[in-house]
């Protein structure tokens, strides 16, 4: 932790050489997408896709997990979602899942959870339990996770102010799954119904 918060006492300094930048920040966020992943603490969005402070607008979640809509059950998630749509007015909203997922992967293995029942429990919300194989023993368990990706992507079409923007034109939503291996993105391509590197 000490370096952590080493670097936190400096980057006042660090952004003392670029006040501009910081001013305009205080002024107001307008992201350019919503970027929905994992908590995983190797699975950084802005690391991945370059994005300077204020681009990127993130929902982060175990699993990358989008629950259902339900406006008698308001979410931190569908808060968000919903202010990064109807506030925010984002046009992009990227739904990304990663290799070696612990909670995709406690899915396909049929892992006993009882020791942690609100995991449990929020796994719910996940794609449904693959047959407990992977290709290969594939440890990345890439095929489940991109499932579950494309599940999540159909969830959040179900949420009504998404679906309009979606049939109006005014939102994209975009389904990738990164490699932490490889550093490598692969997106969705619904015409082959493939993930294929960015």
């Amino acid at each position: 932790m000490q370096p952590l918060i080493d670097y936190a006492r400096s980057f006042r300094q660090q952004t003392a050489a670029r006040p501009e930048e910081f001013a305009r920040l205080a002024e107001g966020q307008a992201p350019q997408a919503l970027f929905i992943t994992c908590s995983d603490s190797r699975v950084i969005p802005s690391l991945i896709t370059g994005a300077r402070p204020g681009e990127l607008f993130e929902l982060r979640t175990a699993g990358n997990i989008v629950p259902p809509y339900d406006p008698e059950q308001p979410t931190g998630e569908a808060a968000t979602i919903e202010y990064a749509v109807e506030i925010l007015g984002v046009t992009d909203v990227v739904v990304c899942g990663h290799s070696h997922c612990g909670a995709v992967g406690a899915l396909v293995r049929g892992d006993d959870l009882t020791a942690v029942p609100a995991v449990r429990d929020w796994l719910t919300h996940a794609a449904p339990r693959a047959d407990g194989t992977t290709a290969d023993g594939d440890p990345a368990i890439a095929e489940a996770v991109q499932s579950h990706v494309l599940a999540q992507i159909l969830r959040l079409r179900s949420y009504p102010y998404l679906a309009r923007r979606l049939d109006a034109g005014q939102v994209r939503l975009h389904a990738w799954f990164y490699e932490i291996h490889t550093g490598t993105v692969l997106a969705h391509r619904p015409p082959a119904d493939t993930f294929v590197a960015l």
